[in-house]
């Protein structure tokens, strides 16, 4: 995993009044709201008796210990010793292990670094889609690390194998190109261009044009965030949250803005959901069976030209990692 990223890993709406335990990034860490709605983050153990706190609850804005009625406040500052009375010296050692946060688009990013995140202190979010959309939303648990699940969401050259009655059908075997265009430091775009193989070699990356920006394509933003383009109105995302080095937890989402009526459109949504499970369950019963668990620069595995968005994947992730060793 990357450290010093903003990474998505919870859906807004699965942190209410209560405190919310959750493993993530090989952490078991404690999501809460204060009183102003605000989400907070910290590493799920109280340091007095290390208790965990998810199994508190929320007292005057503050993450109270179910043990011992410790109070917390969001900064991971302990505020009350409840044995030490209202006006007793809290000791400066009780502070929590804190993750900053940011709640966007119906989800919670948390930043996993050893430093505050640098400016502009936001995560960034896909440019194309607006308040216009509706979505629909489905939490799917998968056995693998969670960089395999992005890469199968890269991969161009599986569709007319494992989806050959789903969204692979025609036979469109042959793959030119694909072409891979950065979006700047964070994001990259690819672009499709399987046919069917009618006996000629195919085209290399170099001889293919960039598609319109509003052609079939798709758009992924380090570290785990993912969009395929469908057209100006569908879209299909995937925040790919890493629980621990062999299990991801995939937040899918079916996007559209053809259906203007809110609840119609909310509706429609949702019923394009279970159809969306059943390909990434296509995907997922051979993911899953993938050694090593995590992908890399040295697995031993031989790529091939249609392989260049998982190629442009693991250099940018090798380069990532390589920096966040250096700070």
């Amino acid at each position: 995993m990357i450290r010093n990223q903003w990474y998505v890993v919870l859906e807004s709406d699965e942190i209410g009044s209560q405190p919310k335990g959750a493993t993530r990034l090989g952490e078991k860490m404690v999501f809460w709201r204060d009183s102003s709605g605000r989400v907070h983050a910290a590493v799920d153990r109280c340091p007095h008796r290390g208790v965990a706190l998810s199994a508190g609850k929320i007292e005057n804005g503050h993450l109270q210990c179910p043990f011992h009625g410790f109070e917390f406040d969001s900064s991971g500052k302990c505020v009350l010793v409840p044995a030490n009375g209202r006006k007793g010296v809290v000791p400066n050692a009780l502070r929590l292990n804190t993750y900053p946060t940011f709640e966007a688009h119906g989800w919670i990013w948390l930043w996993w670094g050893n430093s505050t995140p640098p400016e502009p202190n936001t995560p960034t979010f896909f440019d194309n889609l607006d308040e216009s959309f509706s979505y629909g939303s489905a939490k799917d648990p998968w056995n693998a690390h969670y960089s395999r699940v992005i890469e199968n969401q890269l991969d161009v050259v599986h569709l007319p194998f494992i989806h050959r009655q789903t969204i692979g059908r025609g036979n469109r075997t042959l793959v030119d190109g694909p072409l891979v265009e950065w979006k700047g430091d964070q994001m990259f775009y690819t672009y499709v261009f399987n046919r069917l193989d009618d006996g000629n070699p195919p085209r290399r990356p170099g001889d293919l044009s960039r598609k319109a920006s509003t052609s079939v394509h798709l758009e992924f933003i380090f570290p785990n965030l993912w969009q395929n383009y469908i057209s100006p109105h569908i879209r299909i995302l995937a925040a790919f949250i890493p629980v621990d080095h062999e299990h991801t937890l995939l937040y899918l989402r079916f996007y559209q803005n053809f259906l203007r009526l809110p609840l119609l459109g909310k509706l429609f949504s949702r019923l394009a959901m279970p159809g969306n499970l059943y390909i990434a369950h296509e995907d997922r019963r051979v993911v899953i069976t993938q050694q090593p668990k995590a992908s890399g620069l040295k697995t031993g595995e031989i790529l091939i030209q249609g392989d260049l968005p998982i190629i442009e994947y693991r250099k940018k992730r090798a380069a990532l990692q390589r920096l966040a060793e250096q700070n």
